[in-house]
């Protein structure tokens, strides 16, 4: 079984680009693949739809079960098992904790001098799309991540799009979790003509402001070509890890760790970051039986990730792991270091830190309570994780007394002169 193991310092500055690059090679290249399901879903709507999910999803549907009716809700309802009702539910509890906790206040003023005021007004998104993909698995928890900071923040219309199973349904933890969290408009469409119909609208499907959620190479590539037809938020492409690690780490749970998030996909990115040969060694040897003991379909992501995007980084020393890691930007960082609070003051950029040997990707994805939609291809160096804010807008509030106003009129009077903004100034000498 091959692992890629990488010693830092003997790889070139284009060998490190490469390996920093991850999935994204693969999301450029299919920007010309993707392209022309967008134009058809623009052009011909549900139509389209309905051909994708049949070609893609083995799905043969019509118009009428694009929708999920009440009846789909109630059949979810009833069918799916109680333990795992109550662990969606045990979960959307932390969930909703950490998210209220986020929420501004509506409105906020300074004051900036005497008579004059300034603000903000928070308010929420008007509509927003969720995308909940279904290609490798049932995904309950992307639901609970992206339905309940949507309802907090009090935004008025929100829609989920997410792949038909092959009988033109939807998985019933899905549909309970949606229900659950006060989400029903649920549409059956996914990959790139899910993202192009949330973005154009369809007959049947309502074009929204925004769109969030995580996907597939196909997904990423579909919301890098509509950025500007539509706000499409976090880039939560495939996924990927970084375990950093010192010499004093339990190189099982390294291990273990290390393959939480290379079995999500063949396209997947996982690396082992340490400047321990020993550990390095170590992790190594486990890796092969415990992937070998996985079902056959995550046996085979992980085998194919550790050969590909995966696999482990030796560097010199600790700093030169932290180093890797803030060029890298993770979406997921696992600190397994002696003093994890020490090095999370060096990291600068990672889609979410998790620090210890307690804190585990497994509990962030589900159970914690943070929102587990991060920034993945690099960019957790400027994007940040899914909050309520991503559902809300700001509109800056300013208010001047007749006191403030005579102030400050000079001043922007001469400003907008400089500059040869006649009207700018004549508002002001004129008025």
């Amino acid at each position: 079984m091959k692992i890629n193991l990488y010693e830092l310092e003997k790889l070139s500055q284009s060998e490190v680009a490469k390996l920093c690059k991850r999935s994204e090679m693969d999301i450029a290249e299919l920007q010309k693949l993707v392209q022309p399901i967008i134009q058809n879903v623009r052009d011909n709507g549900d139509v389209a739809i309905l051909e994708y999910n049949e070609k893609f999803d083995k799905a043969k549907m019509t118009l009428d079960q694009l929708k999920v009716t009440e009846a789909e809700f109630e059949q979810a309802r009833n069918n799916l098992a109680p333990k795992v009702k109550e662990v969606i539910k045990a979960s959307a509890k932390n969930i909703k904790k950490f998210h209220h906790a986020q929420m501004p206040e509506e409105m906020w003023f300074t004051q900036i001098d005497d008579g004059i005021m300034a603000g903000e007004k928070i308010t929420p998104i008007t509509s927003v799309g969720i995308y909940v993909p279904r290609g490798k698995g049932s995904f309950p928890s992307v639901m609970l991540m992206l339905c309940i900071p949507a309802v907090i923040a009090k935004v008025p219309n929100v829609i989920v799009c997410t792949p038909p199973t092959a009988d033109g349904g939807v998985d019933d933890a899905s549909l309970f979790t949606a229900e659950f969290c006060g989400v029903k408009d649920v549409y059956k469409v996914g990959g790139a003509q899910a993202i192009a119909a949330m973005a154009y609208g369809t007959e049947n499907i309502p074009k929204v402001h925004k769109v969030l959620g995580p996907g597939n190479s196909y997904v990423s590539a579909a919301k890098r070509l509509l950025y500007g037809a539509i706000d499409v938020g976090t880039p939560a492409g495939p996924s990927e890890s970084i375990i950093l690690c010192d010499e004093k780490v339990d190189p099982r749970i390294a291990a273990l760790d290390l393959l939480i998030e290379a079995e999500h996909g063949p396209d997947s990115t996982a690396l082992l970051v340490t400047h321990s040969h020993d550990i390095a060694n170590k992790v190594k040897a486990l890796l092969p039986d415990l992937i070998n003991d996985l079902p056959e379909k995550r046996k085979e992501f992980c085998k194919t990730v550790m050969s590909n995007y995966g696999g482990i980084v030796l560097t010199q020393d600790l700093d030169s792991s932290i180093q890797f890691v803030n060029e890298f930007a993770p979406e997921h960082l696992e600190v397994l270091v002696e003093e994890p609070m020490a090095a999370m003051n060096k990291i600068v950029n990672a889609g979410e830190i998790l620090l210890g040997p307690y804190t585990p990707i497994t509990i962030g994805n589900f159970s914690l309570g943070v929102n587990a939609i991060l920034p993945t291809g690099g960019f957790a160096k400027t994007f940040s994780a899914v909050t309520v804010y991503d559902f809300l807008k700001r509109s800056s509030i300013g208010y001047l007394t007749k006191e403030g106003y005579n102030k400050i009129k000079d001043t922007a009077r001469k400003f907008a002169e400089y500059e040869g903004f006649s009207s700018h100034a004549n508002a002001i000498s004129k008025r």
